[in-house]
């Protein structure tokens, strides 16, 4: 009887310890994310300085919700905080092989997903509009133009209710597939995308590996209307793919 007895109260003491374990588990924080196993570097660092930094944390862009195998591989800032002046524009080279893989998919990185989203909460707080990769980070140029102006006809091209337009220039990269066919884009938000500094986007161009796009920033309301610029670089598994994120983000800090 007493052995029965200890077997139950043994029994007893294991569910608890192990309901226990669960609870302290739970309330463990999400550990750092680590580089996958196997997976390819990322392409070759930019010339310019880039700064190790995490991604900020309720990354409000993602094009959908987590899935299991999701992961951050690296994040660095590739240029920090400035104004891009017509003289002054921001520029960063990406070497990679052409083809970067075989027929059928894309000789140069493809564009697979714009995302946009606000960081409210971060210091400087911001928006941002995020352009995905698959296959490597291509070259990239940011400056501001006195307006958008389509590539293939020299036509301007509207963006109303913008103060200032930036526009970015992919090198080296394409949205379409190796046939010409389709576009390699699988979901992007709206082009009037109605924050304060990050207002709308519209697409400028893609032909022979070059691609662009105009980004329509807010006025601020203050005595200095320039918006400083950051372009964060990460490398990641999103959704099951392996994507190069440029993330262009427009500090809201004059708009709070």
């Amino acid at each position: 009887m007493n052995a029965i007895r200890n077997r139950r109260t043994g029994s007893r003491t294991a569910g608890l310890g192990t309901l226990a374990l669960l609870m302290v588990l739970t309330a463990c924080t999400t550990p750092a994310p680590q580089p996958a196993a196997g997976s390819p570097p990322p392409s070759q660092s930019p010339t310019t300085t880039a700064t190790a930094r995490p991604l900020p944390t309720g990354d409000a862009d993602e094009t959908a919700p987590p899935q299991p195998g999701d992961k951050v591989i690296s994040s660095t800032v590739a240029h920090d905080w400035s104004v891009p002046g017509p003289t002054t524009p921001i520029h960063t080279d990406h070497q990679n092989p052409v083809p970067i893989a075989p027929p059928p998919a894309s000789p140069l990185p493809a564009l697979y997903a714009i995302g946009a989203g606000q960081h409210p909460s971060d210091t400087p707080p911001y928006d941002q509009l995020s352009f995905r990769f698959s296959g490597g980070f291509p070259s990239y140029d940011l400056e501001v133009v006195p307006e958008l102006v389509a590539d293939g006809s020299g036509l301007p091209i509207p963006m109303p209710g913008t103060g200032t337009i930036l526009e970015v220039t992919f090198r080296g990269a394409q949205s379409h597939t190796a046939d010409g066919t389709a576009s390699t884009v699988t979901s992007a938000p709206p082009p009037a995308i109605g924050y304060q500094a990050l207002t709308s986007y519209a697409p400028a161009g893609d032909f022979e590996g070059v691609l662009s796009y105009g980004i329509g920033v807010g006025r601020p309301m203050s005595t200095v209307p320039e918006t400083k610029v950051r372009v964060s670089e990460v490398e990641k598994i999103e959704q099951g793919q392996h994507l190069y994120v440029v993330a262009i983000q427009l500090d809201s800090s004059a708009w709070k």
